[in-house]
């Protein structure tokens, strides 16, 4: 019998897939995206998990004429193969080829551009009010797991959504996970829910011995149900959801589509916010992504068979290296403590959380708690290290400026996947961090140049009186200049070699490639002195001043967007400071979004390749 799955070639076509066959095309996705996944890496056990839920979804709506948002957007693999996007999966993530998360560029089917947490409900009501104002009969539909919904924005979302008068469905995608083991009162509350069968039982149980009551059993009944809602009040812990004046559907088990097309056929009748409590395995199909779904989250490219990383890398990376000096500061430094966003094995984290269970602190998904949150234990007298991917810190501005830095509190920012990120694309690159931190006063910055510098960059940081972000790369740690590892001093740039008229200020992860530089300009015929920036704030001003006397170029180099960034807060000291007969070239990444594909290619393309670097400092001087 030919494959079900190649009959779906444009969106709704699941629609004329006989029903009896639903199951034998919910097992083809699975085997196709193991297939393709352990190809190009990508996340898998988020997919693996949504598979009938995302089927029962396309059964009931018709896109791209209703509107479906998914919440982060990684689960959407099964969504592009439903709308007709098989054959681009075999470039999933690379350079040019289909993103790993909706993109309303690839398809009229992707209703919103997303790869952060807990955000759908907002886009989903701001469509709501769009189809309402213009008078339209879309169903809106928005997807969120249980662990955003440990996200604040979530809550004032589902807090607005109460107040709808129309309709707009919400599915609670249930899996008892985010990245890792979802953790606090919302993963207790749902815990809860999940398994209590009492009020469904009870309420069964009675109708049907009501119903046996001659003349008065369907009068009662009747009553009964016109009561349900103070029953399940009694029966169910909290009903959170019915108490913010939503319509609570559920638990259903997300793998079984007649159900869940019944809910949602019965979600779209209700004047009002619905959400649907849908219950799924992550990793569901994939022996191994069942038993440590966490594993399988985001993946290199592996053996279906083993599930061993085929990817050839050697040595420790920065968040190896993080990790191991996170331990040995809990040993000698007991006023040390870390937090997590819902990301401790991600971060390194979970070694720590095993040694020192006590002063460990995963908030969930809630960035913003997180920042505040260390600031209180600052305040209290403790050293917290809030560790948090570029990308994701983002979200927690306000709270870095207004409740770390005005007070300046010494809490530590451990900022991992500084710079370009690579596959993810342009929600996960972190390049703009530098200018969105660089400009708070009190605030303090630091790039390691390699593995054993970013060892004594931690242990620097631990003992600041202040804010201070250690901002990092992902990636294997540079082995280089290991010779090089004079102590920090505060403010202080370190100087490499000092040779040439040319001066190479490289920030954090571009010591490696100005190395490169260096080399290449010699092969040309020309000298350039190296100096390892290490505090890209506060800037070493008398460094800059005595390179700028002895140098006719300097050229400045960062993983980072140019606006806000070094390069440009050099170019101000020196128009400010009046500093003539030295140019300056700044070497950073373009004012713009950065899309995915492997991180070497993205830096060719940007010109941060050793290569391109030459090529602009030759022409510059030229010109």
């Amino acid at each position: 019998m030919p494959k079900i799955l190649d009959q779906i070639n444009e969106p709704n076509d699941i629609k004329k897939v006989d029903e009896k066959f639903y199951g034998k095309l919910a097992t083809e996705i699975r085997q196709f995206l193991i297939s393709e996944v352990s190809k190009t890496g990508g996340h898998l056990a988020s997919n693996l998990g949504v598979v009938e839920l995302t089927m029962a979804l396309h059964l009931c709506l018709n896109l791209p004429e209703d509107k479906l948002i998914w919440d982060v957007g990684h689960q959407a693999y099964v969504h592009k193969l439903l709308t007709g996007r098989k054959e681009e999966f075999k470039t999933l993530r690379q350079f040019e080829g289909m993103s790993g998360f909706p993109k309303r560029k690839e398809s009229d089917c992707d209703a919103f551009d997303t790869g952060h947490s807990s955000t759908s409900i907002s886009v989903a009501m701001g469509l709501v009010k769009a189809r309402d104002l213009s008078k339209s009969k879309q169903n809106i539909v928005a997807v969120i797991g249980d662990g955003a919904l440990s996200g604040g924005m979530a809550y004032e979302a589902l807090n607005n959504a109460g107040r709808l008068k129309t309709n707009l469905t919400i599915i609670l995608n249930d899996n008892n996970m985010s990245i890792s083991e979802n953790v606090g009162g919302v993963a207790s509350y749902l815990g809860k829910v999940r398994t209590n069968t009492t009020y469904t039982d009870f309420k069964g149980g009675l109708e049907v011995a009501l119903k046996k009551v001659p003349k008065v059993g369907n009068a009662l009944v009747s009553k009964l149900k016109r009561s349900k809602d103070s029953i399940k009040h009694l029966m169910i812990p909290g009903m959170l959801f019915e108490d913010m004046g939503l319509t609570y559907i559920g638990p259903i088990d997300g793998h079984n589509i007649t159900q869940m097309m019944t809910a949602l056929q019965s979600a779209s009748r209700v004047k009002g916010g619905v959400l649907v409590h849908v219950v799924t395995k992550k990793g569901k199909g994939y022996e191994k992504a069942e038993k440590e779904p966490w594993k399988y989250h985001g993946v290199e490219p592996f053996d279906i068979k083993t599930g061993k990383n085929l990817s050839k890398k050697e040595g420790k990376n920065y968040t190896d290296i993080f990790s191991e000096a996170m331990l040995e500061l809990g040993k000698t430094q007991e006023n040390v403590v870390a937090i997590s966003a819902a990301m401790p094995a991600g971060t390194g984290l979970i070694p720590f959380s095993k040694e020192y269970p006590k002063r460990f602190f995963d908030v969930g998904i809630a960035e913003e708690h997180a920042v505040t949150f260390a600031a209180g234990l600052a305040a209290g007298g403790y050293r917290p290290v809030v560790a948090i991917y570029s990308t994701f810190l983002q979200r927690a501005y306000d709270q870095i400026v207004h409740d770390v830095c005005v007070s300046k509190l010494p809490v530590v920012f451990a900022i991992d996947r500084a710079g370009i990120v690579g596959n993810d694309g342009e929600t996960h690159q972190g390049i703009f961090d530098i200018s969105f931190l660089s400009h708070i006063p009190t605030m303090t910055i630091i790039a390691p140049k390699n593995g054993d510098e970013f060892i004594d960059m931690i242990q620097f940081a631990v003992k600041h009186d202040g804010p201070i972000a250690i901002r990092y790369p992902r990636g294997r740690a540079y082995l280089g200049l290991s010779e090089h590892r004079e102590p920090i001093v505060y403010g202080k740039s370190e100087i490499i070699s000092n040779d040439g008229e040319i001066a190479i200020l490289a920030v954090g992860s571009m010591v490696q490639t100005a190395v490169d530089v260096v080399s290449l300009l010699k092969e040309h015929g020309m000298k350039a002195s190296l100096v390892n920036v290490r505090f890209i704030m506060p800037i070493d001003h008398e460094m800059i001043k005595e390179i700028a006397s002895t140098h006719k170029v300097i050229v400045t180099m960062e993983e980072n967007v140019k606006r806000g960034g070094f390069g440009e807060s050099v170019s101000v000291f020196l128009f400010e400071e009046g500093i003539q007969g030295v140019k300056h070239i700044n070497i950073s990444l373009p004012n713009e979004f950065l899309e995915h594909g492997d991180q070497g290619i993205l830096r060719e393309k940007s010109g941060l390749d050793a290569i391109s670097i030459v090529k602009k400092i030759e022409s510059s001087i030229k010109n």
